[in-house]
Order: structure tokens, then C-alpha cells, then sequence
């Protein structure tokens, strides 16, 4: 390590008073002339630079190295431009007594300086953006109080999460679909795969509540109505590996309303797994073949499920978190019809208007999305930091 940067690490950290004030649960920004963030940020640059001079790394040390590098090749432009500064400063002092040179001295240092307002927004940026991966989820629609309201606002809420795939061209195939008698749903499943899926959707799990006048109201009341959300990771074949042995297949024809197939070729598959009873079944497509693969996918989601249930029952007590009992007031966001607008509850959100462009699955859930996705990706990078000077206050004052 140079001997500038040593020297620019010195005076961009202090080691007294870390403090993480309440503020960052109510501003998305971090302040980068904290001591604490300062303290953090030094750190990942000594990190940086044992990781890269390490001949032989690990899966997750190369992990790691991947993931700081943006951060630390930033910081470098910022210590370039702190060098920058001090050198000017040394001329200033050599120099100074001249106005022309003294004259140049400020103008060069103004622009350095507008320099480094610029790299912290691009350090801000970096720190802040979601890390999105490559990966699928199955989506569960549910109805939820309100009768047959719930079931026609579960019905909307499908199409919208089917549009909004493709809006993002990802893969998305129809698991389930469960109708009811005026034209809703009351349950319904996705099966969506593409990149940032697992993080993106992941984000719509919990109670959605709708507020309008339904359609068999008479009298003009508004009506409260909540569906539920469920996103549960879809498991691959490396994760669960189903012997043949252990599946019972059944073909038949599909039944309901779906057109002229209906009734007409064996193209409804149903998947029975032997050692668990886990029963699958999946008609919505006219291809055997593909309901085949739709239900094996659904079949391996659940088996996950169940799998790691019997572990540590954390998918069971993570789509409890997500859904809650379904009751009004257990909600992550509002659709109000009479005044046009959603309004989310979560930090991060905010109330958006036009309902019905919302409900195209386009750029205003994008949108959403992204911004409750940068938020908790916020507090996770402020969890980190307060863990990391906790680890390092025990470590020096030990």
C-alpha cells in the first residue's frame, strides 16, 4: 500500500464516537462524513486489497472481491482527487505569493472538488444498488377476506403479476388456477423464472387490500377486500432430485371453461409423489408436455417447501410472515379505487396515482419495486456497517 493512501486513510478515518444515529431509518442517503462510514469504507479498502494479492482464493473470497471491487475502485478516485488537493495545497504554500499561480491553485481546486461531489453520488449508487440475481419463484394469488370482491380483485391481481413477466420478458407459466363463480379467482399460482425475479417479487409478497365499490354492490359502499401474496423460491433439480420411482403420472382431460381442448385430448397432468403424498396437478396449457414440466417444477417448490419445514420450518414460518391471517388491517399496500391511488406501506414507498395504468403490470410496479428494493438494500448496508464497528470496537478495546 502506497504511502498517499495511508496517508489519505488516516485522515478520511476516525476512530472515536462511532455512532449510527437514527437518521438513516428516515433518509435514503448515506452520509459519507460520518466517522462510522468512514471507518467502514477503510476497511473494505484494506480487505480489497488482501483479497486481490491472495494467490489462491476461495468461491467465496472471489465472491467477496467481486462484490467490493465497484466500491474500492470509486474510493480510488476519490483518493486521486484528495492527492490532488494536498498537492495544491503544498504549491499554495511554495507558491502562493504569486496571484496569477494563486489564482490557478483555486480554479484547479474547484474543479477537483466538483469532481468529488460527483464520485460520492456514483459511491452512493454503488453502495445502494440491489444486488439482483438470476432465478425463479412461484407465486401464490390467494383471496382473502371479502367473499366474492376478494376473488375478483385475486383475479386482477394475477393478470397484473402475469403482464408485469412479461413486461420484464421474463419466463412465467400458469401453475394454477382455481375460478370462481363470477369470474374471479380463488387461488391461483405462477411459476416465474428470469433475472431478478427472486429479488423483484419477492417484494409483492404479503396482504394486498383493495378498497372500491364492488360490482354487486347495490347501494354504492365501499367495500374492503384483502388478497394474499405468497412467493416461495422454485427449487431446481439440483436442489431436489425426484427419482422416477417415486412419481406417480396420470393423464386426463382437462375440465372448465378454456376452449376447444377442453375435454378433448389427455392434456391435464397429475403427479402424485409416493413417499410424501404431495399431489400436483396442472391443466392450463394444451401441451402435455409442458404441464408436465409445469407441475414437476411446482412439485419440487413444494417438496423444497416441505424440506425445509422438517429443517428448520423456515419456508413455512416465511410465508406466515408474508401473508398473515389475511385480515384488513395486516397490509403492505392499498388500492383505492374511488381515489385512484396505491399507496405503499412499507418504507420506501410512497403513494402513486392512475390505478389503472398501475394495474397494467408495467413501469409504475417497476418503479415500486425498485425503490422498495434500494431502501432495503440501504438498511441492509447500514445493518452491516453497525455490525462491523461493533466487531471492531471489541477487537481494539479488547
Amino acid at each position: 500500500m502506497s504511502l498517499s493512501r495511508l496517508t489519505f486513510l488516516r485522515s478520511f478515518c476516525k476512530f472515536d464516537n462511532f455512532k449510527l444515529l437514527r437518521r438513516y431509518s428516515t433518509q435514503i442517503a448515506i452520509n459519507l462524513s460520518d466517522p462510522a462510514i468512514q471507518t467502514y469504507l477503510k476497511h473494505l479498502i484494506i480487505e480489497h486489497d488482501n483479497l486481490h494479492t491472495k494467490p489462491r482464493k476461495s468461491v467465496e473470497e472471489t465472491k467477496r472481491l467481486h462484490e467490493i471491487k465497484p466500491i474500492v475502485n470509486v474510493l480510488e478516485q476519490r483518493i486521486a482527487l484528495f492527492d490532488s488537493i494536498e498537492s495544491l495545497k503544498e504549491l499554495n504554500k511554495r507558491d502562493g505569493k504569486d496571484e496569477e499561480i494563486k489564482k490557478m491553485i483555486k480554479e484547479e481546486a474547484q474543479i477537483y472538488l466538483s469532481r468529488i461531489k460527483e464520485v460520492d453520488v456514483d459511491l452512493q449508487s454503488i453502495l445502494l444498488e440491489p444486488n439482483l440475481s438470476e432465478g425463479g419463484v412461484m407465486i401464490e394469488v390467494t383471496a382473502g377476506a371479502g367473499g366474492q370482491e376478494a376473488m375478483l380483485f385475486a383475479k386482477e391481481l394475477f393478470d397484473l403479476y402475469h403482464e408485469y413477466s412479461k413486461y420484464k420478458n421474463w419466463q412465467v407459466d400458469i401453475a394454477s388456477f382455481e375460478k370462481s363463480d363470477i369470474g374471479g379467482i380463488r387461488k391461483g399460482s405462477l411459476l416465474v423464472q428470469g433475472y431478478g425475479v427472486p429479488e423483484l417479487m419477492k417484494i409483492e409478497a404479503g396482504v394486498h387490500r383493495v378498497q372500491r365499490i364492488p360490482v354487486t354492490e347495490k347501494g354504492g359502499r365501499i367495500h374492503t377486500s384483502t388478497v394474499s401474496v405468497a412467493v416461495l423460491p422454485l427449487a431446481t433439480e439440483v436442489e431436489i432430485d425426484i427419482p422416477d420411482k417415486d412419481l406417480s403420472i396420470e393423464t386426463k382431460r382437462a375440465s372448465g371453461a378454456g376452449g376447444q381442448h377442453v375435454n378433448t385430448t389427455d392434456s391435464a397432468v397429475r403427479i402424485t409423489h409416493i413417499p410424501t403424498g404431495t399431489v400436483v396437478e396442472c391443466q392450463e396449457g394444451r401441451s402435455q408436455i409442458k404441464n408436465r414440466q409445469i407441475a414437476l417444477q411446482k412439485l419440487r417448490s413444494l417438496l423444497l417447501q416441505k424440506q425445509e419445514e422438517e429443517q428448520s420450518s423456515k419456508i413455512n414460518k416465511e410465508r406466515k410472515s408474508q401473508i398473515g391471517s389475511s385480515n384488513r388491517n395486516e397490509k403492505i399496500r392499498t388500492y383505492n379505487y374511488p381515489q385512484d391511488r396505491v399507496t405503499e406501506h412499507r418504507e420506501g414507498g410512497g403513494t402513486t396515482h392512475s390505478l389503472k395504468t398501475f394495474m397494467e403490470g408495467g413501469e409504475q410496479l417497476e418503479t415500486l419495486q425498485e425503490s422498495l428494493l434500494r431502501h432495503q438494500r440501504y438498511q441492509a448496508v447500514m445493518a452491516e456497517i453497525s455490525d462491523f464497528i461493533a466487531r471492531y470496537k471489541a477487537e481494539t478495546s479488547s
